[in-house]
């Protein structure tokens, strides 16, 4: 029997149904601040958005006005001497335990990797292998401002106890950005090769674009694969 088993009742979340996008901001705000949606958006450029999402601030917005419905959070607009009013935003009673209990049993998503670059590098025989590198050398150059921006927000955010976990993400951050690197400049060394076993091929048609040895090659490595899987299982 497959499934859930027969006459078992399956579990009721025991959170609302909204996007994770949601479940974000309203994690920001379990930290005992009233924030703003300028706030918001700030603190989420250099925390989560160096792993899950940089929203734009009409985002934030969006997902306040969703959790203020819901009844997860209050608003209010306070006003300095001088000043003008600034709308803050504050999680409620509700909204803390709807947040706990989707970060203790919402299931994990995981991560879809969607590499723009690799995406290059895979139709590289369309390009030159020089401009290839040069792609990579610049997305290096990308990956080393964001490893250093987190290295940065990491050691200055250890001031605050609170923030204890938003420094290990931090921290993961800056080490998944270091790893990225390590992965092109890796890449900056197999394009030659990648390169010189292109120049083998035998025969290019008058768009210039290879044509395969074999026809259908592609479909009998997919059968391979798809055997193996089966032996192993």
């Amino acid at each position: 029997m497959s499934g859930t088993e027969a006459g078992a009742v399956e579990a009721v979340p025991t959170y609302p149904s909204l996007p994770a996008t949601s479940w974000a901001v309203l994690g920001m705000l379990t930290l005992g601040e009233q924030l703003t949606g300028y706030d918001l958006k700030k603190w989420a450029d250099w925390s989560i958005g160096y792993f899950y999402w940089s929203p734009s601030i009409s985002q934030i917005y969006a997902e306040l006005k969703k959790l203020e419905k819901a009844g997860f959070v209050t608003s209010e607009v306070i006003s300095e001497p001088g000043e003008r009013g600034r709308r803050v935003y504050q999680i409620t009673e509700q909204g803390t335990h709807a947040v706990r209990n989707w970060s203790r049993d919402a299931p994990v998503d995981q991560p879809v990797l969607k590499h723009g670059l690799m995406l290059r590098m895979w139709m590289g025989h369309l390009n030159e292998p020089e401009h290839l590198k040069d792609l990579v050398r610049e997305h290096i150059s990308n990956l080393e401002a964001l490893r250093d921006e987190s290295r940065l927000h990491a050691e200055n955010a250890d001031r605050e106890p609170s923030w204890a976990y938003s420094v290990m993400s931090l921290d993961w951050s800056m080490k998944y950005f270091q790893a990225e690197i390590d992965l092109a400049n890796d890449l900056l060394s197999q394009i030659d090769k990648a390169t010189e076993t292109f120049s083998t091929v035998a025969q290019l048609d008058q768009l210039g674009n290879p044509v395969p040895n074999e026809s259908g090659s592609w479909r009998r490595v997919e059968g391979y694969v798809q055997d193996l899987k089966q032996e192993e299982s």
